[in-house]
């Protein structure tokens, strides 16, 4: 039982537990310790907007603050990610702490990164019964993987920071075994694109993992609600990219296809690449794809096929 201006035990910083007061405990705490549990129910409004309070915390727009109260959505972010005894887990943004609660009941050990220093009491008193999880207060951008073995993502990723995190996790040294994600619905099918529909960013993550939607999140989930509906993704992350190719040069030829909206790719490509349309079509030619094709109708294989193709032909000019 949590007592006023007891000690208790508490989560520090760098994962160990101490004995320390953990703050001054408002009347609404003092109660929840007298019924003999200390719990915050993060899928109550009413609920967390005294927590808020009690922490003199608040959301941030600024920060991509929507706290998940979906129950049912938790649970599937949780099965996806498909979490054993041995595994680490990194999360970014934990916000309140009802995802990291429920990471820490599964997980050998949880690292929540958290910017917003007001929010780091909450996420430690919501998980206060576990000791396996360690907080630190820092831009997800400058966190340091390869002081980590084996590791996953799962994280309710703050919309303004969805595609630098993952951009940063898939480009590192030592990437995440996976990444269970929830994000704008929107980026989500965009990440896990079939032909027809690719964009720069679905080939920059096709590069490096398989990414597949495991469910659609209303944008009722959330409080506060934002204005578009969330999908949970899925991206099992390749040991090596895709392709063995130069990095650089493949995705000069991506973005150059891509450079136009909706331009046939004898277009897009001579005009990116500043090679002649004739030059142009001869490699397309070689490589087995219409001139007249768009770049959002081309597959991985394709893009692979272009690379070795412009390899060949013109390599002095790469």
């Amino acid at each position: 039982m949590l007592l006023p201006g007891k000690s208790q035990p508490v989560v520090g910083e760098h994962g160990a537990v101490s004995r320390k007061p953990l703050h001054k405990l408002s009347t609404f705490e003092y109660n929840w310790a007298k019924k003999g549990s200390f719990f915050m129910d993060l899928t109550d409004i009413t609920d967390i907007k005294k927590t808020l309070k009690a922490f003199g915390a608040h959301t941030k727009k600024d920060l991509g603050q929507h706290f998940l109260i979906d129950e049912k959505a938790l649970d599937r972010i949780v099965d996806a990610a498909d979490i054993n005894k041995s595994d680490v887990i990194v999360e970014v943004g934990p916000g309140m702490g009802i995802l990291t609660r429920e990471l820490c009941k599964e997980a050998s050990q949880v690292i929540a990164v958290e910017l917003d220093k007001t929010m780091l009491s909450v996420v430690k008193t919501a998980c206060i019964k576990h000791a396996n999880l360690r907080v630190e207060n820092q831009d997800i951008l400058k966190f340091e993987t390869n002081k980590l073995k084996s590791y996953k993502v799962v994280s309710n990723l703050p919309y303004y920071i969805t595609s630098p995190t993952i951009r940063m996790f898939l480009e590192a040294d030592n990437k995440p075994e996976e990444m269970v994600l929830l994000v704008q619905r929107e980026v989500a099918e965009r990440i896990a694109a079939k032909p027809g529909r690719m964009s720069i960013l679905a080939v920059s993550v096709q590069y490096y993992g398989d990414p597949s939607i495991i469910s659609i999140v209303p944008r009722t989930s959330f409080f506060p609600a934002p204005k578009v509906d969330s999908a949970i993704l899925k991206i099992k992350v390749y040991k090596k990219p895709i392709f063995d190719v130069d990095k650089k040069v493949f995705f000069r030829i991506v973005r150059s296809g891509f450079s136009v909206k909706r331009k046939q790719l004898i277009n897009s490509l001579s005009g990116g690449l500043g090679i002649t349309r004739l030059e142009t079509e001869k490699w397309l030619g070689k490589t087995g794809i219409d001139p007249q094709m768009r770049a959002e109708a081309l597959s991985m294989t394709e893009w692979h096929n272009l690379y070795r193709s412009y390899q060949e032909l013109f390599s002095e000019k790469s």
